[in-house]
């Protein structure tokens, strides 16, 4: 009889599409936070556009360089599971804290401004905490159920990402709760999904084939330094994080000047690494950085989907559909954030699994394009894509509105271009990864668009003073100019990244 960690399902083992639920509603949580988090700051808080950019830049940039720690102590200390459920409670526990400070905004409660701001940063700081313990780990638990040259795990990863995607779609709908209803509402949805998460990763991990325990399960109750037991010392170094994140993401302008010294550490502690291993695991390293040097750039501009979209969406785009208005009373009208956090969303679960078989059906004729190649061509994508958006701009003029094709048209190439990026990285870096770093190198994946998020919250903050059409045309030339850099790298990131047959399992 087959185990429950044994048996497949649609050609994939059973834990796959565990890992793929447990993803889904953690995103659903996050993807809700992100479809009205800057509409929130303008709307409620009463920011300024430019502001509550740089602040949404400052936020993701916490959020995506948490899971550069939180890999390294899942492959060290703690396991990617025992990590995965720290990190769902820390998520659930920030959702619930904006719930309160919406709340107490709405009531215009008594309370002194320090503690509100502390309450609102404080908020984002633990969810970039969260975020660190919970999503490099997951991924990594994905790869550890195929071998590395497994021609599923391309096909696995596109799966897991339309999850992802999922997730983000259903968000979209706690966003049009949220800003109609009230936005504590959304934030208390978003909550609620963080512990449905939680609840079937608990209540499935007999399916994951022993994958993601400790590496050294004793390790964590022996005494750590000054003979304070470990899980002391983490909650202390976790809580430190919370206080420092909070208050950088509070002055996002000091974290811009910061942010471009966090990569120098890294980059020299990765050389290190890749100096005393064997010289093909230094080559596939190399690749590694390079391209999470252009994923920096791709997210960079990509998620701004959630801050400048998001407010171009609310002021520039005609959102009444007349035909829609027995079930989105009471006009019809479909709210910002529905339509930037589902549109992408949607796109990807119609793509997804059209896109995963497009990659075996080319692999097995031999044509399938190397990961760096679709990395290029998701670069450019990502460029046309902005093209568009600076033609909706025009055509919506400095007081009017476009059309809503404007936008659908611009998100459905760079969801093409994401497909070509997101869920291959994914694959390549858990592929290419020395098997003892691969927690560590999946950290490094997420520590890149980290930095990318600090300064692609400035430029959008660009366009209080120069304008949406201005700023989506710099941006138009930038991810171009990007795109044919990386074309003429791929030859030799494809002889750099070849995977001997003794380093496939």
């Amino acid at each position: 009889m087959e185990t429950a960690a044994r048996r497949e399902f649609l050609g994939h083992p059973v834990g796959l599409f565990a890992l793929f639920f447990t993803e889904l509603w953690e995103r659903f949580s996050f993807y809700s936070l992100r479809a009205f988090l800057v509409l929130y700051m303008t709307k409620a808080m009463l920011l300024t556009g430019q502001l509550s950019n740089e602040i949404y830049g400052a936020y993701l940039g916490f959020v995506y360089a948490a899971p550069f720690v939180g890999g390294m102590l899942a492959d060290r200390l703690l396991g990617q599971r025992i990590a995965i459920y720290i990190g769902g409670a820390l998520l659930a526990l920030s959702q619930f804290m904006l719930a309160s400070h919406a709340f107490l905004n709405a009531q215009k409660a008594d309370v002194a401004p320090g503690l509100m701001n502390a309450l609102f940063f404080g908020a984002l700081a633990v969810l970039s905490a969260g975020n660190g313990f919970f999503k490099p780990n997951i991924s990594t638990i994905v790869g550890s159920l195929y071998s590395r040259t497994d021609a599923r795990r391309d096909g696995a990863f596109t799966i897991f990402y339309m999850g992802i995607n999922i997730g983000a779609f259903s968000a979209g709908f706690s966003g049009q709760i949220a800003e109609n209803f009230g936005w504590y509402w959304g934030f208390l949805i978003a909550g609620v999904g963080m512990i449905v998460s939680l609840i079937i990763f608990r209540a499935c991990r007999d399916s994951l084939q022993g994958q993601g325990l400790a590496p050294r399960p004793e390790a964590l109750h022996t005494p750590g330094w000054g003979g304070l037991p470990k899980p002391l010392l983490l909650a202390a170094a976790v809580l430190a994080y919370i206080v420092l994140a909070g208050w950088l993401i509070s002055r996002p302008g000091l974290l811009q000047g910061f942010a471009p010294f966090v990569a120098v550490p890294v980059v020299i502690y990765l050389i290190w690494e890749a100096a005393r291993g064997p010289r093909d695991e230094a080559g596939r390293i190399a690749v590694i950085l390079v391209l999470c040097a252009f994923v920096m750039f791709f997210w960079a501009f990509f998620d701004l989907h959630g801050s400048m979209w998001n407010l171009f969406a609310d002021q520039r785009v005609d959102r009444v559909v007349p035909f829609l208005s027995s079930i989105v009373p009471p006009s019809g009208e479909l709210r910002a954030s529905l339509l930037t956090a589902s549109t992408n969303g949607a796109l990807i679960i119609l793509l997804a699994i059209p896109f995963s078989r497009l990659w075996v059906w080319l692999n097995r004729r031999r044509l399938e394009p190397s990961s760096p190649l679709k990395f290029a061509l998701g670069l450019a994508q990502l460029a046309a894509g902005y093209y568009v958006m600076y033609h909706a701009a025009l055509v919506a003029g400095p007081d009017g509105k476009c059309s809503l094709w404007w936008l659908f048209f611009a998100f459905l190439l760079h969801t093409t271009g994401e497909l070509c990026i997101s869920p291959v990285g994914l694959s390549t870096i858990t592929k290419m990864s020395p098997p003892r770093l691969v927690g560590t190198f999946m950290g490094v994946w997420f520590l890149s668009p980290a930095i990318g998020h600090v300064f692609g919250g400035k430029v959008a903050g660009l366009t209080d003073a120069h304008g949406f059409a201005t700023v989506f045309w710099w941006i138009t030339l930038a991810s171009l100019g990007a795109a044919a850099l990386l074309l003429l790298l791929v030859p030799l990131l494809n002889r750099l990244s070849r995977v001997p047959p003794a380093a496939a399992h």
